[in-house]
């Protein structure tokens, strides 16, 4: 099954970085983060990955391209150039990189990847978000509603100390406890093919019509996701997820042998990339 990983977009509030890479560039731990997301997906045996670039695609490009000779070990003759590789950490995966448009939005770019889907069953998620989902979780519970799109419902990290006020006194505070569950959209998808009927064009968001309508229509479920997932919005993301990329077992890379997560039907998710 592929693996679409949408990797076009501008990631304006990571401009220190964005302004030379393309986001899915941008390291943790070493490594793009977009190699983070494919681990997480290869941990559960899925390989073939489709990237859906834009912005600065080509540094993607030359990045995968160059992929197995900048991560090998390899003799050189030095007479006529002839080379030996030895790979370090071979990897059996499959990539194909598609640039689908500078301006492209995100429903835009599965459209334009419709000849590269076979028109199966495919998975899609962000490049720039990471979590320790049980991806063959997922994809039995999409299988179960019998729908044409999951998406993973995720509760956003807590940011801010918790007030409780009554009146105008304070008679609580908390640093950063969730109080009420809030859920978002965390990527991870799982869509048929009859999800590109839902998309208008090149410009239209995924996260706004398609995903409106599907759910409208009673085609969108949520599979909830209670275990670890942190997006990469913001320099600030980018310094706490490399903090815990210094170990050995990051934690979007530490799986329950089954899950706890559970369904739920979706409302609007919100737009990330």
């Amino acid at each position: 099954m592929k693996v679409v990983l949408f990797a076009g977009g501008l990631g304006s509030r990571l401009a220190e970085e964005t302004v030379r890479i393309p986001k899915p560039m941008v390291e943790v731990g070493g490594k793009p983060i977009i190699l983070h997301v494919m681990d997480i997906y290869s941990h559960w045996g899925f390989n073939d990955f489709v990237v859906a670039g834009g912005y600065k695609c080509m540094f993607i490009k030359n990045f995968f391209h160059n992929f197995h000779l900048s991560t090998a070990d390899f003799t050189v003759a030095l007479g006529n150039g002839s080379m030996v590789l030895r790979p370090v950490h071979p990897l059996d995966w499959n990539v194909s990189v598609v640039d689908t448009g500078l301006s492209t939005m995100t429903g835009g770019r599965l459209l334009r990847l419709r000849d590269w889907l076979d028109g199966e069953t495919f998975m899609a998620t962000y490049s720039d978000g990471v979590g320790n989902i049980d991806i063959q979780a997922l994809l039995e519970f999409h299988r179960s509603h019998g729908r044409l799109a999951t998406v993973t419902a995720v509760q956003p990290p807590a940011r801010f100390g918790n007030l409780e006020i009554e009146g105008d006194k304070v008679v609580e505070f908390t640093e950063k406890v969730r109080k009420h569950e809030t859920w978002i959209n965390g990527g991870f998808f799982v869509f048929e093919p009859g999800v590109l009927d839902y998309i208008s064009g090149p410009s239209d968001p995924l996260e706004m019509a398609p995903l409106t309508n599907l759910a409208r229509d009673g085609e969108l479920f949520a599979y909830k996701h209670k275990g670890f997932w942190h997006p990469m919005d913001t320099v600030r993301d980018r310094d706490y997820l490399n903090g815990l990329a210094e170990t050995d077992d990051p934690p979007w890379m530490q799986f329950d042998p089954r899950p706890t997560s559970q369904s739920a039907a979706a409302e609007l998710p919100l737009a990330r990339f």
